[in-house]
């Protein structure tokens, strides 16, 4: 057993961006999931609002400015998910609606792109991911 005090819970947040009907999602640059395509997210920062978070990572992820339109909910990347034995994630996600820009993978995406929303659910690889993409799809 790992020791306790080297255990860490981290807060996220994401954003699930439409743009009409096409969703944004990046290929992931780093661990955890990498490789993998999911939504525009990290790590919230010390005295910085959720929802700032969101739109904060969606900008550095992929240059798209956006607009928060609803709480998607709360979703936990366990450790045995993540590969990552001390790590536990919570991660907050939003629905939100593109406002400008076109996709740039930037920061720690190494790629970003729009994909129709059918086309989009194919791709996620991490279940929690496309159930939040679902959930987006009602509040839109």
């Amino acid at each position: 057993m790992s020791d306790p005090t080297s255990r860490a819970i981290a807060v996220g947040v994401g954003a699930v961006v439409f743009r009409k009907r096409d969703v944004l999602l990046i290929r992931r640059g780093k661990p955890p999931f990498l490789g993998q395509w999911s939504i525009p997210g990290g790590r919230l920062e010390f005295g910085e609002r959720l929802e700032a978070a969101a739109l904060r990572e969606v900008r550095e992820e992929t240059g798209i400015e956006a607009r928060i339109v609803g709480l998607i909910g709360a979703f936990e990347a366990l450790p045995a998910a993540t590969g990552e034995a001390d790590r536990h994630m919570v991660m907050v996600d939003y629905a939100a609606e593109w406002l400008s820009g076109a996709p740039i993978a930037g920061d720690d995406a190494a790629e970003a792109r729009f994909f129709p929303y059918d086309e989009a659910l194919a791709c996620v690889g991490w279940d929690e991911t496309r159930r939040a993409v679902e959930m987006a799809a009602g509040l839109m």
